[in-house]
């Protein structure tokens, strides 16, 4: 079976070597982009199983490109791996049609269950 292709965009260069360093031994990490729209273009060009993506990026932000991506009919995946714990948040984040919510204080425990359940067609929300 094949490994799950990921994408990660993340505007801090320690952010995406930890979710990297994380996802490295069961996933394909295909590209790590700095903002929102790299994101766009990697995931475009690459059609990545999953995008794991901050909220709060340069040029665009996280919501912008999941609601970006929704309208091209992109058929990846997404996970947010945010600071943000506000319910309000989580809930533009659900409406633009992200699958998974990570608090990157959870990361080491909620990453790596969070996109086995992503793809697994379910959503995931850190508590």
């Amino acid at each position: 079976m094949d490994k799950i292709r990921v994408v990660l965009a993340d505007d801090h260069p320690r952010i995406l070597a930890s979710l990297r360093s994380i996802l490295a031994e069961e996933f394909e990490v295909v590209a790590a982009v700095g903002d929102g729209s790299q994101a766009m273009v990697a995931v475009l060009e690459l059609e990545p199983d999953l995008l794991i993506t901050d909220i709060s990026m340069p040029i665009l932000n996280g919501l912008q490109v999941a609601n970006g991506l929704r309208n091209t009919r992109c058929r990846t995946k997404i996970i947010f791996v945010t600071m943000h714990r506000d319910p309000d948040m989580i809930m533009a984040a659900q409406a633009a049609g992200v699958s998974g919510y990570v608090v990157k204080t959870l990361v080491a425990s909620d990453l790596i269950p969070a996109v086995k359940k992503v793809m697994r067609g379910n959503t995931f929300v850190s508590c």
